[in-house]
């Protein structure tokens, strides 16, 4: 199938050749090979009817938890309870009665989780600490396959966006200390091992996130890159900045985000400030790829592949296409530290079928972490759409950030990109208070940065209350 009819083609790539002479087709081996080869049933499984991908998960997760009876000794005791029995093929049923693990339960069982017995054919192991974005940091062993299954994800991004390998990347993260600093930043050749295994791609010009958003952009202008990966709200305040300051990017052709939830007018600033779309990625350190955008629309869709992506609501039932819940994950390939029916701590709302055709289930929204949720002096709770984007749009602000601190009190912390009058304070209050309602006594701080997390993460409404974290 030619390029123009394969929508999901790399433009023009071609594996590199361990065979000397032929390059051209190209005869990978050793890892490149197996790196093919899982792109080779990647692209077979995503057109498989629902039923179907369900189906060889069950299979798939059978494995993983008959390892865990035997081996893991915090899930033998509540897989025995709930009933599995491994000379049993595992349904529906079985598996919805299988206890929740909680974020801390992980954090607190670390020993108990971890497995007696880990396959030696899995590869080496090595510990993985999540960010604590939530208020508790994880800490868990993964076997080499879990790398390999992240990579193989990673490529299939590529492929089903159709980027040129042969172009520059920049990206704008965490790095070791002292690596990849402002002014001169990091570039590196190639993308990392996902492409680099199998194909030759361009440079990879890498910053530190303790750079401020105008070095940020000081340096990509610099750079000029074809591509740009940083996370949602890095990628919100460049695009404010470059079109505020009339900065341009010539060559960019596409905004990468992962790590939090997309602000409402993420997408459209990026198409108007640079003619680009943006292209988002849900993942967590402790079980790595959970949805990719797809490709011909803003949803998600459940990689499926490497975890069954669960949406329940507060009764612990699966959401119908529409309704929001909280986001439970199983790992299908981890058997160092399996995750079984894990809680990562966000919300997400259930997408039904997609018209591209995949078969891989739908996510029509990341809607963030719990302590993202407001919590009303009822008992109830929200998502605190703020409209953060007018506030912007109508004052000089760097930066916004809401923060509940009790259940009836909010503080707005404030970053000015200019000096602030009363005014502005006063109408910024003003603001905050028309959108909490009477119920909340508001305040606002002026301050001169908000802190990130260590991975560089920034919530734009983050709740202090206990039971929110």
């Amino acid at each position: 199938m030619s390029e123009a009819l394969n929508p999901h083609a790399l433009p023009y790539a071609v594996p590199n050749s361990a065979l000397p002479g032929a390059v051209w087709p190209a005869v990978p081996n050793g890892a490149a090979a197996r790196m093919l080869g899982l792109q080779f049933q990647l692209g077979q499984s995503q057109w498989w009817p629902p039923e179907v991908i369900e189906a060889r998960q069950f299979e798939q997760l059978h494995q993983v938890l008959a390892h865990a009876l035997r081996t893991v000794p915090f899930h033998g005791p509540r897989l025995a309870a709930a009933g599995f029995d491994p000379r049993v093929a595992l349904n529906r049923d079985l598996w919805s009665r299988i206890p929740v693990t909680t974020r801390k339960d992980v954090q607190l069982n670390r020993d108990a989780l971890t497995s007696r017995s880990i396959p030696p054919e899995h590869g080496a192991v090595r510990e993985i600490t999540t960010s604590g974005s939530t208020g508790r940091a994880v800490t868990l062993l993964a076997t080499e396959v879990y790398s390999i299954i992240w990579q193989a994800i990673t490529l299939r991004e590529h492929f089903w966006h159709r980027r040129d390998l042969s172009a520059r990347l920049a990206t704008i993260r965490s790095q070791v200390s002292g690596s990849a600093e402002y002014p001169g930043g990091l570039v590196v050749p190639g993308w990392g091992p996902s492409t680099d295994l199998a194909y030759r791609s361009g440079p990879c010009a890498i910053l530190h996130t303790s750079s401020t958003t105008a070095e940020q952009a000081e340096w990509l202008v610099r750079q000029d890159p074809d591509y740009l990966l940083t996370t949602a709200t890095r990628a919100l305040e460049l695009a404010r900045l470059f079109r505020r300051t009339g900065l341009k990017l010539n060559r960019l052709r596409e905004v990468r985000t992962y790590g939090e939830a997309l602000a409402d007018d993420l997408r459209a600033q990026c198409r108007e400030t640079w003619d680009v779309q943006v292209v988002d990625m849900y993942s967590s350190a402790e079980v790595g790829y959970m949805a990719l955008q797809c490709p011909l629309h803003e949803h998600y869709h459940v990689q499926s592949e490497n975890v069954l992506l669960e949406v329940l609501d507060e009764q612990g039932r699966p959401c119908r296409e529409g309704e929001t819940g909280r986001v439970v994950v199983s790992a299908l390939h981890n058997f160092a530290t399996p995750l079984i029916r894990y809680e990562v701590g966000d919300y997400a709302e259930a997408g039904g079928a997609c018209p591209c055709g995949r078969g891989l289930p739908v996510l029509k929204r990341i809607l963030g972490r719990v302590r993202n949720m407001l919590r009303m002096p009822d008992g109830n709770t929200r998502w605190p759409n703020f409209m953060l984007a007018k506030v912007h749009g109508d004052l000089p602000l760097a930066q916004i950030q809401i923060v509940q601190t009790a259940l009836d009190a909010l503080e707005l912390r404030a970053v000015p990109e200019q000096r602030f009058s009363a005014q502005d304070e006063a109408r910024l209050l003003e603001y905050i208070r028309d959108w909490a309602g009477p119920q909340f006594k508001v305040s606002v701080r002026i301050v001169a940065a908000i802190p990130r997390s260590q991975s560089g993460k920034f919530e734009e409404f983050m709740s202090l209350i206990e039971g929110n974290a």
